[in-house]
């Protein structure tokens, strides 16, 4: 029989789109995790919600999140959801970190307006293997009860034949149901083409649940709002076919108080491995955090108690310029460790309220030629990050916000040469949040 939603069975109302349902009500929860989750924001969408807090009450509950190997490293962007396991940890269950060494194969076309580039086979392991060491830094690792597990679904995908597949699983999905998701109806309204290799992707991630539940007794499926529609076909899946209790809870998805996507900056992703973005440009992503976010984003990405997150949300004026160090110090602590917020604590400071230079500012590498010759301030300043684009860093500049080595420059185009180092490097600053140091190579 085909999969579809029973009545009732979620928190809030059946919806008329599968993919976009928020909560209507808060009901109150008896178990740590959900009360947790409930308390810091992290819940959108949840089914069975009484069922499964019985459950968390119950034992020791299994739960997953995957994450498909698109680049190699994650970005602030998948935070809240290494956060998500994080708190399921801390409550006493046991989180699965699911690596998408098959489903990235195929490509998610949630909430994308093309196909994503196909990668090789060696393209994505190499990307697991640079991502797996972040989750160390928030998760405990192990062969306990409540020990986190990592595993890859090329396990069991890898290893389907086409035809059984579609017996197996097939069967159990609608074509209507499918184009009815908002990630398909989107494609297709703009006339982007989808094609079937993508339009299989909520299949695969049903079965994905489906195997961790027979392997592991996994319940609970967790993971943005544009998952909904994924997660609730794996959760009817496990019902229907194993006859077991499965579970599903998503999060808002994240966007700060001036409606940016979060964790989108000028200079790109913002990006956890510390090879890809330094742990001095982290530290810098939070204390540039918006006034309205700070307390929110202290729920969301600190361990900061409530109590403590409240007094904070308190500040006003420039007190709140203080409360967003303590989130940087705490959110890069999480995952750099205590001695890189420390160190990019203190360049911050150094640079910013003493004007001096350190080792943890970041650098631009620029050929020395280049330098010798000159290069158009403008043009330094989008390629060393500053700014999007050189047309961006000449309004800047007209803004009286670029300085060469403390000095305002209000003329993009004025040229920056070698004679304008001064011990080895040039100061380049936007406005009175960022530095880069040019340096040439």
């Amino acid at each position: 029989m085909p999969l579809d939603i029973p009545p009732g069975r979620m928190l809030e109302a059946e919806p008329s789109s599968p993919e976009s349902s928020p909560m209507s009500a808060e009901p109150t929860f008896r178990s740590q995790f959900l009360r947790t989750m409930q308390d810091r924001g992290y819940i959108h969408q949840i089914t069975h919600p009484a069922e499964l807090d019985e459950a968390c009450v119950s034992g020791v509950i299994t739960a997953y999140i995957g994450f498909d190997a698109t680049a190699s490293s994650l970005h602030v962007g998948h935070l809240i959801q290494i956060m998500m396991l994080r708190r399921l940890q801390q409550a006493g269950h046991k989180p699965i970190v699911l690596m998408g060494g098959g489903t990235t194969k195929v490509g998610d076309p949630t909430d994308k307006e093309g196909q994503r580039p196909l990668l090789t086979e060696a393209q994505i392991q190499a990307n697991i293997d640079s991502i797996k060491s972040t989750f160390s830094r928030f998760l405990t690792f192990g062969d306990g009860p409540t020990d986190a597990v990592m595993v890859n679904n090329a396990d069991w995908l890898d290893k389907f034949g086409y035809v059984q597949f579609l017996r197996d699983y097939g069967v159990h999905f609608t074509v209507n149901r499918m184009l009815a998701f908002d990630s398909v109806k989107t494609r297709l309204e703009r006339e982007q083409p989808m094609t079937f290799l993508e339009f299989n992707y909520m299949l695969m991630q049903s079965v994905d649940f489906l195997e961790l539940e027979r392997k592991f007794g996994c319940v609970l499926q967790m993971g943005g709002s544009d998952q909904w529609g994924n997660i609730v076909n794996g959760v009817e899946l496990i019902r229907r076919v194993d006859a077991k209790p499965a579970f599903g809870l998503t999060t808002p998805l994240l966007s700060t108080a001036s409606g940016q996507k979060m964790g989108k900056t000028v200079g790109g992703a913002v990006w956890l491995n510390a090879d890809m973005r330094s742990p001095y440009d982290y530290w810098q992503f939070w204390r540039n955090t918006e006034d309205a976010d700070v307390g929110r984003f202290m729920r969301l990405f600190t361990d900061m108690p409530l109590d403590e997150v409240a007094k904070y949300e308190a500040l006003e004026g420039a007190e709140i310029n203080e409360a967003k160090k303590v989130l940087a110090n705490a959110a890069t602590t999480l995952l750099h460790g205590e001695e890189a917020a420390q160190h990019a604590a203190a360049a911050a400071q150094a640079a910013f309220e003493e004007g001096k230079l350190s080792a943890d500012l970041p650098t631009h590498e620029t050929p020395k030629a280049e330098l010798e010759a000159g290069i158009v301030l403008a043009a330094l300043a989008a390629d060393a990050g500053l700014a999007g684009s050189r047309g961006e860093a000449r309004r800047l500049a007209q803004g009286g916000g670029l300085r060469v080595n403390d000095v305002q420059e209000t003329d993009a185009n004025r040229v920056v040469t070698a004679a304008d180092l001064k011990d080895g490097v040039i100061k380049l600053a936007a406005g009175k949040k960022k530095i880069v140091l040019v340096k040439p190579v």
